[in-house]
């Protein structure tokens, strides 16, 4: 009787799935991953009526909802959830090399063009404007090397002191991103093999994927709230710039400027509660790269080299996604048994099994 079942429950699994990864698609056309202050002037935020209104507050706690659905659905999957993208795995011993190349072209590319960490804070407001320059452009070319990045990721760390002084805590949450590949490349470095061929174990792995996931959510969703959810002005000035922005308008569907700040927001806020998920990370990078690419016609080379690092993150969830010996490890959530594990690891305590050993 069982095996009679199966096929019915794989079939209601396949619905479901297809059913929530539809809706997240309708969701991601909106380009909600246009940074305003990249192209537009910038305008105080901090408008928190605008979010705790009705439609904004109502559509952020749908996309908590979608988002816990979403890995509850993914529990139910095989792992990866796309078994055609199997072939993608074979590129996971060199995805920390690829994603170094990643940050490195950004940062030397901001050197040269004049910006700091991201295309929106200008190199002239940082202090000592030249040496961050330098230093920026310096890491950024260590990175694209592949050598010795331990170092390299901790100068990436050193460059948050500078952004934090000059644009402050909202400024340096936006770009926390790079955080998160600088982390992931201290705990899994590129090795000094041929293209920088690196297997770490599973649990150093998936410690260096979870760091990278909670840094770039945390930077997605802090864009959803700085440039649209609290900061409405600034992004009805970059619809008023940018009218093309509005993909309703494009389709003949005419809906209020503020009813589309709070859908681009809300599909902001759902990619980066989804990246700090990785639940079904193959369907969530495929879908996310809908609207990270439909402005870069729009915006060009700005468009691209600001979220260069983010492509290089996509491609990592991707491909560890894709490789059934890592796909566990992109999902990975601390229990409450490994939260006890890391508190017992402190210095100075004895870990639980020993302090037994020593009472018997």
């Amino acid at each position: 009787m069982t095996h009679l079942l199966a096929p019915a429950r794989r079939r209601t699994r396949l619905v479901a799935t297809a059913a929530l990864t539809g809706a997240v698609v309708v969701a991601g056309a909106v380009p909600a991953s246009a940074h305003e202050r990249w192209f537009t002037e910038n305008t105080d935020g901090g408008d928190w009526g605008f979010f705790f209104s009705a439609l904004p507050l109502g559509l952020a706690l749908l996309m908590a909802v979608v988002t816990v659905v979403w890995r509850l659905v993914a529990t139910r999957l095989p792992r990866p959830e796309l078994g055609v993208l199997r072939p993608l795995g074979r590129l996971a011993p060199y995805v920390p090399r690829l994603l170094a190349i990643h940050l490195g072209i950004s940062l030397l590319v901001f050197s040269v063009t004049g910006a700091f960490l991201t295309p929106s804070l200008p190199l002239d407001d940082v202090p000592g404007r030249y040496v961050a320059g330098v230093v920026q452009a310096v890491i950024g070319i260590w990175l694209i090397t592949g050598i010795r990045l331990r170092a390299a990721a901790l100068g990436v760390v050193l460059l948050g002191p500078p952004a934090l002084l000059t644009a402050g805590p909202v400024a340096l949450l936006e770009t926390a991103g790079l955080l998160g590949i600088a982390l992931f490349l201290a705990v899994v470095p590129p090795s000094d093999a041929t293209f920088g061929r690196v297997e770490p174990s599973p649990e150093r792995l998936r410690v260096a994927l979870l760091a990278l996931r909670v840094l770039v959510g945390t930077a997605l969703i802090t864009l959803a709230f700085s440039e649209k959810f609290t900061n409405p002005e600034l992004a009805r000035n970059t619809l008023e710039a940018y009218p093309q922005l509005d993909v309703f308008a494009l389709v003949g569907i005419e809906v209020p400027v503020d009813t589309f700040i709070a859908v681009a927001g809300a599909v902001e806020l759902l990619f980066g509660l989804l990246v700090i998920s990785g639940a079904m990370p193959q369907v969530a990078v495929l879908v996310a790269m809908v609207p990270f690419n439909a402005t870069l016609l729009l915006f060009g080379t700005t468009e691209v080299v600001g979220h260069l690092p983010v492509y290089g993150v996509f491609l990592t969830l991707l491909v560890y996604g894709s490789n059934p010996s890592t796909a566990p490890g992109v999902a990975w959530l601390p229990s409450v048994a490994d939260l006890r594990r890391l508190r017992e690891l402190r210095p100075g305590r004895r870990p639980a099994a020993v302090a037994a050993a020593t009472r018997a």
